[in-house]
């Protein structure tokens, strides 16, 4: 298997109109597609995340993630930023909290996370 990269990300989300404006309004992520899916009673919003894609859902009665960070799935979802500080001043300037900037022991790069609407956590690492 040869793997080129990553086709898109999907996300559940527990308001669809909040993680719309998150996603959208305030991250700035393009709009590639939206529906609303009325046997599912849901909706599907296609956006552009650079070379990737998310899907973001919104289902009725979704069940809530769990809390702890070292739960089995995904863990976070990470995205290249130019400069983590001036995005962390951005993102202040939205309204949207950090944690503090720290320096990935490996690489050496910074980064740091925030939130969206549903407590997903989402990282800005410095490409």
């Amino acid at each position: 298997m040869l793997f080129e990269g990553v086709h898109h990300v999907a996300i559940i989300a527990s308001d669809y109109q909040a993680s719309r404006h998150f996603y959208v309004d305030l991250l700035g992520f393009e709009v590639l597609g939206e529906h609303y899916q009325k046997g599912r009673d849901s909706y599907k919003l296609d956006l552009r995340a650079g070379n990737c894609a998310i899907e973001l859902f919104a289902f009725p009665k979704a069940p809530p993630r769990p809390t702890y960070p070292e739960a089995r799935g995904l863990r976070h979802l990470c995205f290249c930023v130019r400069d983590v500080a001036q995005t962390v001043k951005e993102l202040s300037a939205k309204g949207i909290c950090c944690e503090p900037v720290r320096e990935d022991e490996y690489s050496g790069g910074r980064f740091t996370f925030f939130m969206d609407p549903d407590g997903l956590p989402l990282e800005i690492h410095e490409a």
